[in-house]
């Protein structure tokens, strides 16, 4: 019996020694060559075309978070064509003006593409008015037109300077129940005082009984500017308006000019 067993050990052990032999034989080069290839800690999937959400995906493979939508979604504003025709106007009628930044003070405040015009051919604007460029598009017509001529035959004179009180305004009509003045969009100017060229200055409050020249004056330079513009309230037409010339653009039903 012990002839028999270990007979039957005798194969198990040789093969030991010789896997014992093998292992021994092998490098650990040899050990190394039998990894995969590819790094697993950073495989990646098959590449799926993109669909939905996933199109904000950055496909660099590096980036792993969406990306930031922090940029503007929408073009800057173009100025429309009637805003550039309305500049040339102003170029035409040598009206020094700047453009400035869109003024937006509420629903009913503001203006998209407003100037500040400075000066109208030779005659100043003190201040400097920030109107629609239809209002000083307007304005100045008149003023070319109307109000430079008027002076030169009543007094024989030019107009240096239009003191204007008020331009851009955000406010209601006064004793209106919320209703918005023209002011509040640029289209409407307060003229206070006018000043000649050869030193006389023009208030156009009313003036006196024997003010036969600059009563004349006034009331051309008032009823010319109802043709150019749809309001012209001053003097005599009630308490808020004793002072100064009110003239706006408003746009009406019928074409009704408020000319008082």
């Amino acid at each position: 019996m012990r002839i028999l067993v270990r007979r039957m050990r005798t194969p198990a052990r040789a093969c030991a020694a010789v896997l014992v032999a093998m292992l021994a034989a092998c490098s650990t080069d040899d050990v190394m060559s039998v990894r995969p290839q590819v790094d697993v800690g950073t495989q990646t999937a098959a590449v799926v075309p993109a669909t939905g959400l996933q199109r904000l995906v950055p496909s660099n493979p590096m980036m792993t978070a969406y990306p930031r939508l922090n940029l503007p979604l929408e073009q800057p504003d173009v100025m429309p064509a009637d805003e550039l025709n309305c500049r040339r106007d102003l170029k035409r009628l040598g009206v020094a003006f700047r453009d400035i930044e869109p003024i937006r003070d509420g629903p009913s405040c503001g203006i998209d593409w407003p100037v500040e015009v400075s000066a109208i051919g030779g005659v100043q604007m003190k201040p400097a008015a920030t109107l629609s460029c239809s209002m000083a598009a307007t304005f100045s017509r008149w003023t070319r037109n109307e109000l430079v001529p008027a002076a030169r035959w009543r007094y024989f004179s030019g107009v240096r300077t239009i003191h204007q009180g008020s331009s851009y305004s955000c406010r209601n009509i006064r004793g209106s129940r919320g209703t918005p003045s023209q002011h509040s969009l640029g289209n409407a100017l307060d003229v206070m005082r006018i000043e000649l060229n050869n030193g006389k200055d023009i208030d156009v409050r009313k003036p006196g009984w024997f003010a036969f020249r600059q009563r004349g004056f006034l009331n051309t330079v008032r009823e010319d500017g109802c043709s150019y513009f749809t309001t012209v309230l001053g003097p005599g037409y009630n308490a808020d308006h004793a002072d100064h010339f009110h003239f706006d653009i408003k746009q009406r039903r019928n074409g009704y000019v408020a000319c008082r």
